[in-house]
């Protein structure tokens, strides 16, 4: 049960330090406050380290990368791991270019990583060291389907015993892997896609409920990701017939404002393998 996870994210009120993308920087602020935890943003190279400190997890998204930025990552990466803090990688775009790419790596090589969470190019881009992305989003040759799943679940699973993070690729169908399980999730709606940022989000809420479920971070992981999904479905069936993606933004966080462990629960569709 999954439910549990939401619930202790709302009792324990995690600090989540985010560099983060400044196209969906608001946003992801916004989910984390919708979801019980605390956002912080800081990418200053001089004030990072005393940021990661007071916080309980970071979110590291490329998205929007300059060299300052990526130099505040590598400080608060590595503070994290002096901490013990949970981090996740959303490497955004990697695959699109050289310095996306390469600083993707750059941080997987030099800081240890709880999750690495993409889309399924650019998780490819990483297993390979080089890949091709169409901009931030995924090549569609490269879709989790039902007819590849049991190889994409042997992927997810093969590349986090190599990482040793907790691989979520997201999609139509997501992925949330170990080296030992996973968790095949079907929950969102494909209209999400017409929502900048929505995976941005996710990765600001992933964070907050890992450092908040220290024991059962695959699962905490997994709720996370179902949340944001059924967010989505719920966003959807409060949408009137004139409002469009920018309502269904608002509608998503709404959604997660209200989520509790029984409604996650109840939606959460998953299996586990």
């Amino acid at each position: 049960m999954l439910g549990i996870c939401i619930e202790n994210v709302r009792k324990t009120c995690p600090l989540v330090h985010n560099i983060t993308n400044y196209v969906t920087v608001n946003d992801v602020a916004n989910v984390i406050l919708a979801i019980g935890a605390s956002p912080i943003m800081s990418d200053e190279p001089l004030d990072v380290e005393e940021i990661t400190s007071i916080c309980s997890a970071l979110n590291i998204n490329i998205g929007t990368l300059n060299q300052r930025t990526i130099e505040s990552m590598m400080i608060a990466g590595k503070k994290s791991n002096e901490l013990n803090h949970p981090v996740l990688l959303d490497p955004v775009g990697a695959g699109a270019s050289n310095l996306r790419t390469q600083t993707a790596i750059q941080i997987m090589d030099n800081i240890k990583l709880d999750v690495i969470r993409g889309n399924i190019s650019e998780i490819k881009t990483l297993v390979l060291g080089s890949g091709s992305t169409k901009g931030v989003d995924a090549d569609v040759a490269d879709a989790v389907t039902e007819e590849n799943l049991d190889h994409m679940v042997e992927f997810a699973k093969t590349f986090s015993k190599k990482t040793g993070s907790i691989i979520a690729i997201t999609g139509a169908i997501d992925l949330v892997a170990n080296s030992e399980q996973c968790y095949i999730i079907r929950n969102g709606r494909a209209e999400m896609g017409k929502i900048t940022g929505t995976g941005c989000q996710l990765s600001g809420l992933i964070p907050a409920f890992v450092a908040a479920n220290p024991n059962q971070k695959l699962e905490a992981v997994a709720a996370a990701v179902c949340t944001m999904g059924l967010a989505g479905e719920i966003g959807m069936s409060h949408l009137q017939e004139h409002e469009g993606n920018s309502t269904y933004r608002n509608r998503i966080i709404d959604a997660i404002y209200h989520m509790d462990g029984k409604t996650l629960d109840e939606g959460a569709k998953y299996e586990i393998r």
